[in-house]
């Protein structure tokens, strides 16, 4: 058994996931995204895809990146 770090549920099915060299323990996706998620340096959302990356910043898409002054990222290839 082991203990959610985020919502305190006692759990046997826990899932333990590294992060940075540190380890958290979860016993839902919901919890470990809500806990360990990168959020978008423009509008806040949580990144639970791909997301993108520009000038050490996290995005959830092209458009926010734009918004923060990072122009060189895009949503496409062309």
């Amino acid at each position: 058994m082991g203990t959610c770090e985020v919502c305190g549920n006692d759990y046997d099915k826990t899932m333990t996931i590294t992060k940075e060299g540190t380890e958290h323990v979860f016993d839902s996706f919901e919890c470990a995204i809500h806990a360990i998620a990168p959020r978008c340096d423009h509008c806040g959302c949580t990144i639970i895809g791909h997301g993108l990356e520009g000038d050490g910043k996290f995005f959830c898409c092209a458009n926010c990146a734009r918004h923060a002054g990072v122009e060189q990222l895009t949503d496409r290839s062309s």
